[in-house]
């Protein structure tokens, strides 16, 4: 019997509580007196497709916290190629790896802004931020289909497997264009399927929350990104995550 796609408000509620919990998780447990497994930092099954081993030696200095939370499919920061002085966006920023990281890229004459919906990501991130000493960030509460960002506020929009968790991806895609200034890029790791992939073969292969059932394929992707107004858009399988279903790097530009 094939399984029926919740509503869009039950997937965003779906990821809100997920997203929520492993913030909680990674702040009670993760280092605390008597735990060691949680911050080894070795590769597991799991994060050898999806997490913090994907970052190699980038995470070096971090907080660990930062770290631990991070549930990306890749590392956004090999594909936005920031320079200094640059202004980012960081799309469902979570714990703040990504910020952090490119914080330390746009140097102190850049600025990255992170956006999330869950409070418990946001005060993880703000905590990380601290630690980490990094005065170019700011993390805003928001969703990523309506930005809390100006038009034009940034050079560089990023993401680390946030967008297939959307159930409005050309919103989201919108909205990245809205806030991107002529010329500006988009640059971001996310699940892509197969083209010969239904949404119901989607479902089969893994729950919305889990960033499987949510996924794109590579061409309702590159088809969506035209949509949006950019240019020069591609799509990169980087590494399977489920059969068919790929980590991905995806480009793309707004025109000047």
């Amino acid at each position: 019997m094939s399984q029926t796609a919740p509503d869009h408000e039950t997937i965003r509620e779906q990821v809100r509580t997920r997203y929520a919990h492993a913030a909680i998780e990674v702040t009670s447990t993760c280092c605390a007196p008597g735990t060691s497994s949680c911050c080894s930092g070795s590769p597991t099954q799991e994060t050898a497709v999806f997490g913090a081993a994907l970052y190699g030696a980038d995470t070096e200095g971090l907080p660990v916290t930062a770290v631990q939370a991070s549930l990306g499919c890749g590392n956004p920061l090999l594909v936005a190629d920031l320079q200094p002085g640059e202004r980012v966006l960081d799309l469902g920023s979570g714990g703040g790896i990504d910020v952090l990281l490119s914080a330390r890229r746009v140097g102190p004459d850049g600025f990255v802004h992170g956006v999330d919906m869950t409070p418990q990501m946001l005060a993880l991130a703000r905590r990380n931020a601290a630690e980490a000493g990094a005065t170019n960030v700011e993390f805003h509460e928001g969703t990523i289909e309506d930005l809390p960002l100006s038009d034009g506020a940034v050079d560089v929009v990023i993401s680390n497997c946030v967008i297939n968790l959307s159930a409005d991806k050309p919103a989201v895609l919108r909205e990245a264009y809205r806030v991107l200034a002529p010329g500006g890029r988009f640059g971001v790791s996310d699940v892509v399927a197969e083209d010969h992939l239904s949404p119901a073969d989607r479902l089969e292969r893994g729950d919305f929350a889990g960033c499987i059932a949510g996924a794109l394929t590579r061409t309702e992707y590159l088809d969506a990104l035209d949509a949006a107004g950019f240019t020069e858009a591609s799509v990169e399988f980087t590494h399977e995550v489920a059969d068919a279903m790929h980590g991905a790097i995806i480009r793309a530009a707004k025109p000047r």
